[in-house]
């Protein structure tokens, strides 16, 4: 199996390799707009795979899902080779030292990173693994996992306290496996949803500088970390506060949208609507991305015909770009986040 591939290289003498894969629906682009964060100084070659599946309607993906609790696990291992292969054939290429890699994923793109870098294997292990808003994956068949083994790479893990996509305790789930392994870990969690956070790449390039120095960062886990949550204080709080994209109504819509001085992004949805579900990360990682240049809002189109109404919303999801209180541009339906900053007009850097 050949892998699209972007790979950004912001120097001409990279010390080392980030292998850095997107979450599902998404593509071989998406993350890396987080080159300049991440690696002011260019000292990174970050290889930006694209996963072999492609979605539809939304990007492309690592595995086949057969529902939420069963995938293809024969396409997920011949994808995992896939990617050790790449990951061997870039540090050849550009005369790299593997042992120095960190393996990097997002979402569904962090479940392939535990599994990459921290499976049984023969090859060199990295330096580092990162999981962001992710999860590991557990009674694989054909996967199995080196626990115990010495000298296992530190990871940096994150979660978003308010994940409407992936529940907060798959992200504790995985650092206290990592903890009671005794691996060397830093776990962070942040108010904030499926997406990534100004605050979290700020942490997460403070530890790669760490690892380069050949430090293994470990710090405690949170007590939060270790106690279930609350359902009824979760629900409670993500009511009060909708995270990175603020819900508006008939009756705020003028305030918020139309004599904003910033323009907005609002994003037509339902409950019911399985499409507004996949775009809804993307959207939320425009509005964390974007803030102050842009503000993102959602209108739920049930609790408010009346707008749906207004602006002749027939399909969702329906992305629309407000500016100096007019509709200016619209996007139909769940892309990625490229290609719905482009159909909106917006500037490419983020």
């Amino acid at each position: 199996m050949e892998l699209v591939t972007n790979v950004v290289k912001q120097s001409l003498t990279p010390k080392r390799l980030m292998l850095l894969m997107h979450g599902f629906g998404s593509d071989e682009r998406d993350l890396a707009a987080l080159a300049p964060y991440l690696d002011p100084n260019g000292h990174l070659l970050i290889v930006c795979p694209q996963g072999p599946l492609k979605v539809p309607g939304a990007g492309y993906s690592w595995y086949e899902l057969m529902n939420e609790e069963q995938f293809d696990t024969a396409g997920f291992l011949v994808t995992l080779d896939a990617l050790d292969d790449l990951l061997d054939a870039q540090c050849i290429e550009h005369g790299l030292d593997r042992s120095t890699a960190i393996i990097a994923g997002f979402s569904q793109g962090g479940s392939m990173a535990y599994a990459l870098g921290y499976r049984i294997s023969a090859r060199p292990r990295p330096a580092g693994v990162v999981a962001l808003s992710s999860f590991m994956l557990d009674d694989v068949a054909g996967l199995a996992y080196a626990f115990g083994d010495d000298g296992l790479p530190p990871a940096f893990v994150a979660h978003g306290t308010q994940d409407p996509m992936l529940p907060l305790e798959r992200g504790r789930k995985a650092a206290i496996t990592l903890k009671e392994h005794g691996i060397p870990l830093v776990y962070r969690e942040y108010k904030m949803q499926h997406q990534v956070a100004l605050e979290e790449i700020e942490e997460l390039k403070a530890w790669l500088d760490a690892v380069e120095a050949g430090e293994r960062p470990d710090a405690p886990l949170p007590v939060s970390a270790t106690v279930p949550p609350d359902a009824g204080e979760a629900d409670a709080d993500a009511d009060a506060d909708d995270g990175p994209i603020k819900s508006v109504t008939t009756r705020t819509f003028e305030d918020e949208v139309l004599r904003s001085d910033v323009p907005v992004i609002v994003d037509f949805w339902a409950p019911w609507c399985g499409p507004c579900k996949q775009v809804a990360p993307v959207l939320a990682q425009i509005a964390s991305m974007r803030g102050g240049a842009y503000k993102v809002v959602k209108v739920n189109i049930d609790e408010n015909p009346e707008l749906a109404q207004a602006f002749k919303v027939q399909s969702i999801p329906l992305i629309a770009m407000f500016r100096n209180g007019r509709l200016e541009r619209q996007v139909l339906g769940a892309k990625p986040r490229q290609q719905i900053e482009a159909e909106l007009g917006m500037l490419v850097i983020p």
